[in-house]
């Protein structure tokens, strides 16, 4: 019995020891988790994309100062932020890819900073990319650092868009709709600008344009023009912020050669004797005129009603070769007088807002980057109404289409 009960406690003992290499274990396993856990922590805190690393400096976020004076109001303020939210979408996709988890993904800080919260993103079905995103005014947030309210010039709602993310998963289809603009001047044969235009036109009704922002870069800005001027056309004007928007197309280019050949085929017509045939044609061309001015008067300009309200904003660098065709003036005298029709308003209304920024000769990537449009020594100028290719892009908005004056002469 002595010798059994010894055995038992030799069992007993082995047992706790064996229990204590367990608890040892499992200690061991939680803290390498742990280990892990703040490993990639560090990793995240810094990642070359972590907002506290490459984000801007002197931007705050919203304090209850803002119930007395806006940051809002500040353009420089409210250009960085909303630059910041495109970001935050190139993130999204980038995060999905690499198949970050909520602890660990770098898209949030971008927009949870500045008291807003992402509750759409827009899908590419091609892919299954992400290329957009819906942000939203978190009031919750906002509370909780004793901003009562939403801070006056702050939008309820922001659509933003990102450009062409040259990695593997989604550059077929972001070259795909680059080279559609760049074929057609156009992208809306891409799903992308049926799926932002219903998500705009969805925060537009539920908020208000009003209180509505769409916002892209590169690419994005491609969209978010076009989007904003469909809208622009059914009378519902959406605030544009639209960086380093592309400026090249095929079509573009063979256009201006035959404006140009035309107004070249004009002087020579007017070097040329008189004749009676080429004066009928200058009486039509007299006809046509007045008629113009005549549908003007009564109609109180319509032709420009689009413009006189929807004034998207462009942030273009001059040494990036893809925007910075819109700083081209808009020609001669001579040359806009004979093409008047065509490339812009009239009345010296604003056809966009457009922000230049020159550093001297820069490089390609440096010039189209986004992280620019948020820096802390950004000089920029403002040009107004004077970039021919902006009036290209938005003569839709005030030309009065041939069978609404048809019908209104009836």
């Amino acid at each position: 019995m002595a010798k059994r009960g010894v055995e038992e406690v030799v069992v007993v003992a082995l047992e706790e020891k064996g229990g204590a290499m367990a608890v040892v274990v499992e200690e061991k396993e939680k803290k390498d988790q742990k280990d892990q856990k703040e490993d990639e922590k560090e990793e995240e805190e810094a990642h070359p994309y972590a907002f506290h690393v490459s984000g801007p400096r002197n931007v705050a976020k919203p304090n209850w100062r803002d119930l007395i004076n806006s940051s809002w109001k500040d353009t420089n303020y409210k250009r960085s932020v909303i630059a910041c939210f495109i970001q935050a979408v190139y993130l999204l996709e980038l995060d999905r890819q690499e198949n970050r988890t909520v602890e660990t993904a770098l898209a949030p800080k971008w927009w949870m900073t500045f008291k807003y919260k992402l509750t759409q993103t827009l899908i590419d079905e091609r892919d299954g990319s992400i290329f957009g995103a819906v942000l939203e005014w978190d009031q919750s947030a906002a509370l909780a650092d004793f901003v009562l309210i939403r801070p006056s010039g702050a939008p309820k709602a922001v659509l933003v868009l990102r450009g062409t993310l040259l990695k593997g998963p989604t550059i077929r289809r972001d070259i795909e709709d680059d080279l559609r603009f760049l074929a057609w001047e156009s992208l809306k044969g891409s799903v992308r600008f049926k799926g932002a235009l219903e998500a705009l036109r969805t925060v537009a009704e539920r908020y208000g344009s009003s209180n509505v922002c769409i916002a892209g870069h590169s690419l994005g800005a491609g969209f978010a023009l076009q989007v904003g001027k469909a809208l622009a056309k059914e009378g519902i004007y959406i605030d544009a912020h639209l960086f380093n928007p592309p400026s090249i197309s095929i079509a573009m280019s063979l256009r201006n050669i035959g404006e140009k050949a035309g107004f070249a085929w004009k002087r020579l017509k007017s070097m040329l004797p008189s004749s009676s045939e080429p004066q009928a044609d200058c009486d039509e061309e007299i006809k046509d005129n007045s008629l113009k001015s005549w549908l003007g008067n009564i109609y109180g300009d319509k032709a420009s009603m689009g413009l006189k309200q929807w004034v998207p904003h462009l942030y273009v660098n001059n040494s990036d070769y893809i925007c910075c065709h819109y700083t081209d003036p808009e020609g001669t005298t001579e040359e806009n007088e004979a093409n008047k029709e065509k490339t812009g308003p009239t009345n010296g209304q604003v056809a966009a807002k457009l922000f230049v920024m020159s550093k001297g000769k820069q490089k390609f990537l440096e010039a189209h980057g986004l992280e620019q449009w948020w820096s802390d020594d950004l000089d920029l100028q403002l040009a107004i109404n004077k970039s021919k290719l902006i009036s290209r892009q938005l003569k839709s908005l005030y030309s009065l289409p041939a069978s609404q004056v048809t019908k209104r002469l009836r």
